[in-house]
């Protein structure tokens, strides 16, 4: 009977240790989703940088149209034009394979956080698994711990009923 307890006790720690295990593993996957959260963070900062970016466009259209008022006094003011131009263009064409490069990221991010919430919801479901079986393994035990000491005992009855007889005879 020590034997089978004691087994049943290094399995219920084999067990728990499996259970910490799970909840490590959830932990880190915790963290991880934190960590796309931020990166959620990062793609409305990038909605106010585009927002930025169109009253950026816009001061430049301004600029463009009084440049454009001053290009008649002069070569000295179209060059400086030319220049204010390739500049703008040059930050559109950044900025524009900046935002491209972070949707992209952003849509990695979130098939990876999906694929870790599928892994998630089957840890669960094995651990509640496992908890289930462990639930019912320790019930089957404890029913055969109740009938071994219901018949010690009736041992113990019958061993003194016979030593009561042998007296007597």
């Amino acid at each position: 009977m020590e034997a089978d307890v004691s087994e049943m006790r290094n399995e219920l720690q084999s067990r728990d240790g499996l259970w910490r295990r799970i909840q490590l593993e959830c932990q880190k996957l915790y963290t991880e989703l934190l960590k796309i959260k931020e990166y959620k963070d990062m793609q409305e900062m990038q909605t106010k940088h585009q927002s930025a970016r169109v009253q950026l466009t816009e001061q430049v259209e301004n600029k463009n149209t009084e440049l454009l008022l001053f290009a008649e006094s002069g070569e000295h003011q179209e060059e400086e034009l030319n220049k204010i131009r390739n500049h703008v263009y040059r930050k559109e064409q950044s900025h524009c394979s900046e935002q491209q490069r972070m949707k992209t990221e952003i849509s990695d991010l979130t098939e990876e956080l999906h694929q870790k919430e599928i892994t998630i919801a089957t840890i669960m479901e094995k651990a509640s698994l496992l908890e289930r079986q462990l639930k019912t393994e320790l019930e089957t035990k404890q029913k055969l711990l109740t009938k071994q000491q219901l018949l010690e005992f009736r041992y113990q009855v019958i061993k003194s009923e016979n030593t009561h007889l042998k007296e007597m005879v």
